[in-house]
């Protein structure tokens, strides 16, 4: 008796592992709408004679992962153009206007995952990876492979934002498109307006605890 009870013992407690390692290892979907306004995608053109930067910060989007499976990400990550912010007022304006980004007949920037490759780990959940999507901008749909570095934070959603317990994920990514590419204020050489467009990206997204 004492043998079997030992034996439904321990098998209790590998089921008891086996199934806590598989919630932990599950998907979670991570909500990239920030009640902060902290996340942040900014933009630079550094043209021969005028450099031009700025910020957008409407950002939403939702992003699938598994620290398991890393290469299992999926989601979108959604800009809104009207956030594209220049302290210069005249140069805002014409950002948003019908030669650049036409923000009212495209009121959104979406990047779609598609694909991940050659993820390497970077430390304890911190994951260095390629990623190919689709970028649509200004009614045009081009697809970029681009490095991100996703850092998953277990536990860590309260120290962000407050009244609130589950897990982060910071999604960070530096790379370059063609302003040609995407019709953005077409014919114009690079003398004034630089071809290429630099953009950092740096969001956090939640999992709160259900």
């Amino acid at each position: 008796m004492k043998l079997v009870a030992r034996y439904s013992w321990s098998c209790a407690l590998v089921f008891g592992s086996l199934v806590a390692s598989s919630a932990l290892a599950a998907s979670q979907e991570f909500n990239f709408k920030d009640p902060k306004s902290v996340n942040s995608v900014s933009f630079f053109l550094d043209s021969v004679v005028e450099p031009i930067m700025g910020v957008a910060a409407g950002i939403s989007g939702t992003v699938t992962f598994d620290s398991a499976d890393p290469k299992a990400m999926t989601g979108k990550i959604v800009v809104d153009a009207a956030s594209l912010h220049m302290e210069n007022k005249g140069m805002k304006d014409t950002l948003h206007g019908p030669d650049w980004l036409d923000v009212k007949k495209h009121p959104r920037i979406e990047f779609t995952f598609k694909k991940v490759t050659d993820v390497q780990s970077g430390g304890e959940n911190v994951f260095a990876m390629t990623v190919v999507g689709d970028l649509s901008c200004k009614g045009v749909t081009k697809e970029i492979t681009v490095p991100v570095k996703a850092t998953y934070l277990p536990g860590k959603l309260g120290e962000r934002t407050r009244g609130q317990s589950g897990d982060l994920m910071v999604l960070r990514s530096n790379f370059v498109i063609k302003r040609s590419d995407f019709g953005i204020k077409a014919g114009e050489g690079g003398m004034v307006v630089a071809e290429e467009i630099e953009l950092r990206v740096s969001i956090a997204g939640g999992c709160p605890n259900k």
